[in-house]
């Protein structure tokens, strides 16, 4: 049985994303990168923004887990 042959398939051109359009994006995700970095490993003790022992229980494995010292 012969198989016919198919066209070659053609692929999309890649069009280049600006700058200008990363940009906002980008400080966002860093915004957000550093918050979670400080709740992580400095939102204990003498540095604490939020009284209390909540966010220290939610990130504590966390800690753990990234090398912060904790207890």
């Amino acid at each position: 049985m012969a198989h016919p042959i198919a066209p070659a398939a053609t692929t999309p051109a890649l069009t280049p994303i600006s700058v200008k359009a990363i940009l906002p994006w980008a400080v966002f995700f860093g915004i957000l990168l550093m918050a979670l970095i400080y709740f992580v490993g400095a939102e204990q003790g003498a540095t604490s923004l939020i009284s209390g022992e909540d966010v220290h229980e939610w990130v504590h494995d966390g800690r753990h887990l990234l090398g912060f010292p904790c207890h």
